[in-house]
């Protein structure tokens, strides 16, 4: 680490802590996420570091301290993202497992989700580690199981984190476990008996909730429009078969803007891919640039004014045109047809000095050409 200079803290969590660092050899700043288990190390210093993008705030810090939420169209901005992003994890065989506000990071208008120390691959068997997620934001299945749960408890927070953006507030926000979970039911009700047979499977342990019917979520958001709502259920559904995927959340139609604009980027893209722009000096194209971009006007095929004369001169040919003839076609009785000089447009007329010279075709050779001073 001796091309960084450590500037300042932002932040700390239980396997690591990131700190601002500046690069001495450009000047520019970078995230620097330092280990704090070291297993083993082939760095005589033993410290191993990740410097990454340093972002400008995380998701936490955005809406701390807020009296009036993001618009709509903002919101939905960011959660495009954050569903592109877990959409990428779990087709790669990943999930994150500890989504929450610190861990989404946003510069600007762009979102980026960080704090991989907890990801766990889809394929690993089962049962997972229990204690994991934070816990507001931990789906019910990683509550009331022994680590039986999926990649979907990625969509659970991530609905959460939804609702804290349009709310200002956490959705869950239980002191422990046995209060989170009645906090869960407050508002979405007592599951249903066969959600609740599918978590009494993988725990040795008997669910004896009352019932309760649950306040709902459009109470507690009554900024949120009916589309962004359904996206909401759709995400915090309690049963995790139920649950929409990440893949499915993007196709909501409350994506339908952020897709269109995604498309619209996708095309410029490739357009620019197939024909990049090269400036060119003005001076160097001379008269010819305003010839081509006044017959790219032109709607209709460009008539000959009446009363004048037609140009003089060989007319030329594209060279793709299949009808292109030889400049050396033999002519009958075997003569070979004049070289004339082409006729540009403002040239001046000619002299006799430099008028065309015939060939003799049994000298097999051009003759001198004449120069201007008659010499």
């Amino acid at each position: 680490m001796k091309n960084y200079k450590a500037i300042s803290k932002i932040g700390e969590g239980t396997f690591s802590q990131v700190m601002k660092m500046q690069n001495l050899r450009d000047g520019n700043y970078y995230a620097c996420k330092q280990m704090k288990q070291h297993f083993e190390s082939d760095r005589k210093s033993g410290s191993l570091a990740l410097i990454c993008e340093l972002m400008d705030m995380n998701i936490y810090e955005l809406i701390r301290g807020r009296r009036q939420p993001l618009s709509e169209k903002k919101i939905m901005r960011y959660m495009y993202q954050l569903c592109k992003s877990l959409d990428h994890m779990h087709r790669n065989g990943i999930f994150h497992r500890d989504v929450k506000p610190e861990n989404i990071l946003i510069k600007q208008d762009v979102l980026k989700l960080g704090d991989f120390g907890s990801c766990r691959s889809v394929f690993s068997k089962q049962p997972h580690t229990e204690y994991i997620s934070t816990r507001w934001y931990r789906a019910p299945e990683c509550l009331l199981t022994d680590g039986f749960y999926t990649y979907k408890m990625d969509l659970w927070s991530a609905g959460c984190v939804l609702y804290e953006i349009a709310s200002l507030q956490p959705l869950f926000p239980g002191a422990n476990e046995l209060d989170q979970i009645s906090k869960i039911h407050d508002i979405i009700g007592t599951p249903a008996e066969k959600t609740l047979s599918k978590f009494q499977q993988s725990r040795a342990m008997s669910f004896d909730f009352p019932f309760k019917k649950g306040s709902g979520i459009p109470a507690l958001t009554a900024g949120l429009s009916p589309q962004c709502l359904s996206l909401l259920h759709a995400m915090v559904a309690y049963d995790p078969d139920e649950r929409v995927t990440a893949h499915q959340a993007l196709q909501h139609p409350c994506f339908q803007e952020q897709r269109a604009a995604e498309r619209q980027a996708g095309r410029g893209r490739r357009a620019t891919a197939c024909f990049p722009e090269r400036p060119v000096a003005p001076e160097l194209l001379g008269p010819t640039r305003h010839m081509s971009t006044a017959g790219r006007r032109q709607k209709q095929p460009l008539k000959p004014e009446e009363g004048r004369p037609g140009r003089q001169g060989t007319a030329l040919s594209s060279p793709s045109s299949p009808a292109l003839q030889p400049v050396f076609a033999p002519r009958a009785g075997r003569r070979v047809p004049e070289l004339r000089p082409l006729k540009f447009v403002g040239a001046h007329q000619k002299t006799d000095a430099q008028k065309d010279v015939k060939l003799n075709p049994k000298q097999h050779r051009l003759p001198p050409i004449g120069r201007r001073d008659g010499g």
